[in-house]
């Protein structure tokens, strides 16, 4: 199948981009490179540098490389960000979503697979979270990924040609296991990278956010989906899309892990001692978050392969110690 991969030169696109290609389909990429590396990417992609809300380039693109799936990648995720500057998420995630739509309208593209979040429910009151879990956000950040799930499903009601899935997830994780792309932002806030490059001597220290929640250890817990994982379950949805279908799935390894147990199990990957330091809860961190994937096993026959931390943070670590500039094409 040929496969438009919006914000295909990104961390999650550009692992997308490899596994399609091993499951052999024909990714193309569409990547304004705001936040992505176009290094991310073989030489042979067909790759074209769009803004998603250029709706008449994005239509020439779908009909010119007979596009017959979109994977929807591209977006900005930063929360903190996103909260003091709302209209740019809305106009980057939730308009150039509506954009990339209509160009698919007019091409006749009809199968589209949404990269969504877990923002969306907000700070759920049951974990593990289910799909029936309400969808309350408390932030810009989720709030657009959450406008986009109601519009592909009123898409969806007015067009029965159309079939769509939005996957709904938390923590990304982890690198290529034979260490070939990896993961490169700017600034990072993800913990495994962060702690990572305290083990590299690229930070002092790692600042842990309050030690006195409810858990075992006093830490927070979150879900963490490798990222190759994640990518496989967006290929097993899209090779299931029919027309008239709207499919929603939370994606996960169904239990957590908390700040301190990523912690150890860097030194244990790394052989580095990883300074802490400890500060203060941030407002709106809940506890324990993470989700139940039990739908998308049964649906999809979909289940995380990378279960333990320290499996994750081992492909995580071959790339950071060999990548230690990441693609080295800093903006």
């Amino acid at each position: 199948m040929r496969v438009l991969v919006t914000g295909g030169a990104g961390y999650i696109g550009s692992h997308t981009v490899k596994r399609l290609e091993a499951a052999g389909h024909q990714p193309v990429v569409l990547d304004n490179l705001s936040r992505g590396h176009r290094a991310s990417l073989p030489a042979h992609i067909p790759f074209y540098a769009l803004d998603l809300r250029d709706t008449s380039a994005v239509t020439t693109l779908l009909v010119a490389e007979s596009i017959e799936c979109v994977m929807h990648f591209a977006a900005l995720t930063y929360v903190g960000e996103s909260t003091e500057q709302p209209l740019r998420y809305y106009d980057n995630n939730s308009y150039g979503t509506i954009s990339l739509l209509l160009a698919m309208q007019a091409a006749e593209v009809e199968r589209f697979v949404f990269s969504s979040s877990a923002a969306t429910y907000g700070q759920p009151k049951n974990v593990p979270i289910t799909e029936q879990e309400p969808q309350e956000p408390i932030n810009p950040y989720g709030w657009s990924k959450l406008v986009v799930e109601k519009v592909l499903l009123d898409q969806g009601r007015a067009r029965p040609s159309f079939g769509c899935a939005a996957l709904r997830y938390f923590n990304v994780a982890g690198c290529a296991s034979d260490g070939t792309i990896g993961e490169d932002h700017d600034p990072e806030t993800h913990i495994i990278p962060v702690v990572l490059q305290v083990a590299l001597g690229k930070r002092d220290k790692v600042c842990v956010y309050g030690d006195d929640y409810e858990t075992p250890d006093g830490t927070c817990i979150r879900d963490y989906i490798h990222v190759d994982d994640l990518a496989d379950a967006h290929i097993q949805v899209m090779q299931r899309l029919v027309a008239g279908d709207a499919r929603f799935y939370n994606l996960g390894i169904g239990r957590g892990y908390s700040v301190r147990d990523v912690i150890e199990a860097a030194r244990q990957v790394t052989g580095k001692p990883i300074n802490v330091e400890m500060g203060a809860r941030r407002p709106g961190d809940p506890a324990m978050l993470y989700s139940s994937p039990d739908k998308a096993k049964a649906e999809l026959g979909w289940q995380a392969k990378y279960t333990e931390l320290g499996g994750i943070v081992e492909t995580a670590w071959r790339w950071f110690k060999n990548h230690p500039d990441g693609y080295a094409e800093k903006k």
